[in-house]
């Protein structure tokens, strides 16, 4: 049975359109003008439990009112969704105790209270033993290196501090699903690391259920298998993350090293096809994935070449082009 079902989730908001100035807003006493903004739009999918899936697309997109959804915070306007067998907006108590949101802009934390009290007040909430919350908290802060940061007042950690704090807080009912949104934002490189490390780990041995959605497409490479990418409300891509690669990456990367500056006319190395880079005795081109063998063996039998590299497309740039292209 799947953690996670999703089928035909759509999502509207109606919004009251004002007209501007004082006369604009007389009007609007008298006659209102509402706009439907459709946010999420026949979104269907399934997660297995333990998964761990990257949840990609532009601001905008729908990511965040998809997983306000399954969390219960909002209704959807049509379709349906089952979580761990439970529909998330009948707010289930049994449900509730068993996932986590984290929202990577939002604050659940006591800002004046040093987090080991935010921590405790959680774990009455969801009654957990002393013993219990003592050996999570011991094993978490541990494992994302803030032990000595649990006597500290929130508004005075760092941000990668206080978001290592928000995970430990989302984690201590040990719930079987996490939805993710955006938990590296604004963080320095080792804290993202730090972060990354520890979702894997946590992952591995717990068997969490887990959904993420983050602008960093190290996190999505280092931490997932599978995307699903959702743009303008509607899902275009669910499978392998290797597949976009071999579905809309369009183009590979041929490097070429040559003994010596590369005596050639800019007209002639075109043919090749578009030139990324250049500096004296390397070039690299983006070539036409069916070009590729053609070009490399005329690259070779043309000049002076003393090594070749064929590389993917990155796949930040892959994703960016989906975007651009939607």
């Amino acid at each position: 049975m799947p953690a996670i079902e999703v089928s035909g989730l759509t999502k509207t908001f109606r919004t009251y359109k004002k007209q501007p100035g004082f006369a604009g807003a007389l009007r609007g006493l008298v006659r209102r003008t509402y706009e439907q903004t459709v946010a999420v739009r026949d979104v269907s999918f399934q997660i297995e439990p333990g998964e761990l899936v990257g949840f990609l697309g532009p601001n905008g997109a729908g990511k965040t009112t998809t997983l306000k959804m399954l969390a219960g915070l909002l209704y959807p306007t049509g379709g349906s969704a089952r979580v761990l067998g439970f529909v998330p907006w009948e707010r289930d108590d049994r449900y509730r105790r068993q996932f986590a949101l984290l929202l990577g802009q939002k604050n659940q934390l006591w800002w004046d209270l040093p987090a080991r009290e935010s921590l405790e007040l959680n774990a009455r909430i969801y009654g957990i033993p002393k013993a219990a919350l003592d050996h999570t908290v011991d094993e978490l802060t541990e494992l994302l290196a803030v032990r000595d940061k649990l006597n500290v007042a929130v508004r005075e950690l760092s941000l990668g501090e206080r978001t290592k704090m928000e995970l430990i807080a989302s984690l201590l009912h040990r719930p079987k699903v996490l939805f993710l949104d955006e938990p590296t934002i604004g963080l320095d490189v080792v804290s993202q690391k730090t972060v990354r490390e520890f979702l894997r780990e946590h992952n591995r041995r717990e068997k969490t259920t887990i959904l993420l959605t983050s602008h960093y497409m190290a996190d999505i490479q280092e931490l997932c298998e599978r995307v699903i990418i959702i743009d303008k409300g509607t899902i275009t891509f669910d499978g392998p993350l290797t597949d976009v690669v071999d579905r809309f990456a369009h183009f590979k990367l041929v490097t070429i090293h040559c003994e010596g500056t590369i005596h050639c006319p800019s007209e002639k190395l075109n043919q090749y096809g578009e030139i990324v880079e250049q500096e004296p005795g390397t070039i690299t081109f983006k070539v036409q994935r069916d070009r590729v063998i053609p070009v490399c063996k005329a690259l070779l039998d043309e000049l002076p070449v003393s090594d070749i590299d064929i590389q993917e497309v990155p796949i930040e740039e892959v994703i960016r082009q989906i975007f651009g292209r939607g």
